[in-house]
């Protein structure tokens, strides 16, 4: 049952790590962005955009958090973060070679999307071998 147990603990800790990410790209933009990113002009659209990012974040927090608790779902959530986490990883990566480093935080951001895909991966593929020797 160690599995699991780090499944749930795992989801949790996804959910509170990323929610006050998450609250930084759309609860106050104006505020936020320059600060934490160096962008300068919060216009409407980059609001909007930001706040559409903020609602993706906490959507999938929020399905993670169900991971959790439901064991029916906790697999969907779990390759949920690696999805997640890979892609903002891979947008990230494309983004360095397209357009050089980033700031400090969003290089910080990359190390920890990488370290969290493969920590999910490394869970799901767990749960997988397990699932196989209980069949055998």
């Amino acid at each position: 049952m160690f599995i699991d147990r780090a499944q749930k603990l795992f989801l949790l800790a996804m959910s509170i790590g990323l929610f006050p990410v998450a609250l930084s790209y759309g609860a106050l933009p104006e505020k936020s962005l320059p600060f934490l990113y160096g962008i300068g002009e919060t216009d409407l659209p980059t609001r909007h955009v930001f706040r559409a990012v903020m609602g993706l974040y906490l959507g999938m927090i929020g399905f993670w958090l169900i991971g959790a608790v439901n064991h029916d779902l906790r697999m969907p959530a779990l390759w949920s973060v690696f999805v997640f986490v890979a892609g903002i990883a891979l947008g990230r990566v494309l983004s360095l070679g397209l357009d050089g480093w980033p700031g400090s935080l969003l290089v910080f951001y990359l190390a920890a999307e990488i370290a969290l895909a493969g920590a999910s991966g490394y869970l799901i593929i767990r749960a997988a071998c397990r699932k196989i020797t209980e069949r055998a």
